[in-house]
This record gives structure tokens, sequence and C-alpha cells, in this order.
């Protein structure tokens, strides 16, 4: 029996969003950002009475994928949105956003520098890990990001992303009779910590940190090795493992860690208890 190939998606077509902004959203994508205009679908509804009459109209975003809007003709505008900056506030609307992807750190900064000359608050730029970027709104209040890529993505991306996930699915199993009982990073961390002492038979109740063995980590191991208060091991090729005998204790500035990446410090696992975690000093004890 043949078999079938495996399905694999080429890329993202398109992205769509609604507008009550006809003229700004077409000036801003169009004039400010550049995107050619290339197709707009004119309809009387579709399917049912209460369907308004739209306008759908695509942008290229470049390698064949567009951005779209719709414009339901007379429908009635939402409460508007108060003015925000260009940052997180509103996490759960800010959570669908577009994101191009620019091709070095200078063109990401010749973006900003556009975007600024022509009046559009833009963000500093922020540094996650993998990326870097920088956001900004558009008429619409919604949140819109450029980034570029620090390094390519490794088996050991995926491998440490499927723990994660794995740890977090039984941080809330293990609550499950509470509904989103799981409110801190912390619980995932300290799951994900005792995931991998099972899967690589470590044992102690020492605080410790398991910490992927990646660039944008490494000043942490180095640090550590440094520091004759703390064993470092490797206990696979993919993570190293911080030990302390009653304490780990780290600053930001002194590590170089942009803040994006020192509050995820512990995405490779914990062992113990976090007893301080500013926007530059962290000290983990025993749990």
């Amino acid at each position: 029996m043949t078999e079938s190939p495996a399905l694999r998606f080429s890329g993202v077509d398109h992205t769509a969003r609604p507008t009550w902004k006809l003229r700004e959203t077409v000036e801003f994508y169009r004039d400010t950002l550049g995107l050619p205009l290339v197709h707009t679908i004119s309809a009387r509804g579709w399917g049912p009475e209460t369907h308004p009459d739209f306008l759908h109209f695509f942008f290229d975003s470049g390698n064949g994928s567009t951005i779209a809007f719709f414009y339901y003709l007379g429908d009635a505008k939402p409460a508007e949105r108060p003015l925000m900056p260009p940052t997180p506030d509103d996490h759960v609307f800010d959570a669908t956003h577009t994101a191009w992807l620019a091709d070095s750190a200078e063109q990401l900064q010749a973006w900003k520098d556009m975007l600024e000359s022509k009046g559009v608050e833009v963000s500093s730029t922020t540094q996650h890990e993998v990326i870097e970027s920088i956001y900004f709104r558009d008429p619409n209040g919604y949140f819109i990001e450029i980034t570029v890529k620090l390094r390519p993505l490794q088996l050991l991306d995926a491998q440490d992303a499927a723990w994660t996930l794995q740890a977090a699915m039984d941080a809330e199993a293990a609550t499950s009779q509470q509904a989103h009982a799981v409110h801190k990073i912390d619980t995932v961390w300290r799951e994900k910590g005792k995931l991998l002492c099972g899967e690589f038979g470590i044992t102690g109740d020492s605080p410790g940190i398991f910490i992927p063995a990646l660039d944008e980590f490494a000043s942490v191991v180095e640090a550590a090795q440094q520091s004759a208060e703390y064993k470092v091991s490797q206990p696979s090729p993919g993570y190293f493992l911080i030990e302390g005998k009653t304490a780990l204790e780290f600053r930001r500035k002194e590590l170089g860690l942009k803040p994006a990446v020192w509050y995820g410090l512990f995405t490779g696992g914990l062992r113990g208890r976090i007893d301080a975690f500013d926007k530059d000093r962290v000290r983990v004890v025993a749990a």
C-alpha cells in the first residue's frame, strides 16, 4: 500500500481582522507601511440575513502572503478603544497581532526610524530569546510587530518546547478540580524541573535550575562556572544543571541579559523556590 505524503502547510496565506476605519486603514497600510493593495472583494453579505454587506481588502505583506481587513458597511462601531502606547498593556487584545520579518538588525532600525519620521509611536527594540522586535499600532489599535531572527531554531528548541508544554499540562491536570488554578509560571517551571530530574535520573533537593544549551543563556552558565559556590553539570547534551548548596543568586546586568530573556530565566526548569525576582536580581532557595 502506498503511503500518503505527509501534509504540510506552505506558509501563511493571509491574516484578517475587522476595521471600522476604512480610510485610515487604507492610508496606514498602503501609504505609511508601503504595502501594495492587491485585491478587494465587495459583496452583499455572506449567507445569513444578519451578515452586513462588506468590503474585504488585501495588502501584499511579502513572500506571497497578505494581510486583509473586513469593513462591514453600516455595522455598528464598537466603543472606541482608548489610545494606548505600543506596549502589551491589554494582553488579551494584543495577543492577536501580526509580526513581519526584517532581514537584519539594521533593517529593523531603519523601519523604526521611518515609522517615527511619519509620526508613528514605536517601542524600543525588545529581544525575546531568538528574535528582536519593535512594536507599534495601526489606526484601530491593533498591535503590529516587526522582528528579526537572532539565530535559527534548533532541534533543542523543539525538544525544550515539548517539555515546557508537557509541564504546563501536567500542572493544570494536577489542579483540574479548580478552573484556571495555575496562576504562576513558577508552578510550570517547578513541574518541568521534576520532569527533567526524572528524565535524567537526578536526585536531591538542593536549589537548582536547568539551563538549555542555547546561546541566549550562555552567560548564566559561564557565571555559575566561575563561582566556587555553585556546581555546574551537564546531565544531557541539551541542558546544564546549576546547583547551589543553600541558594542560587544572579544579577541581570552582570549577565548582560535583556529584560525579556531575564524574565524567562527559569524556562529550562526549576528545583526549589524563587525567593526574590525583580528587574535585576533573582534568588532561588530550597523548596
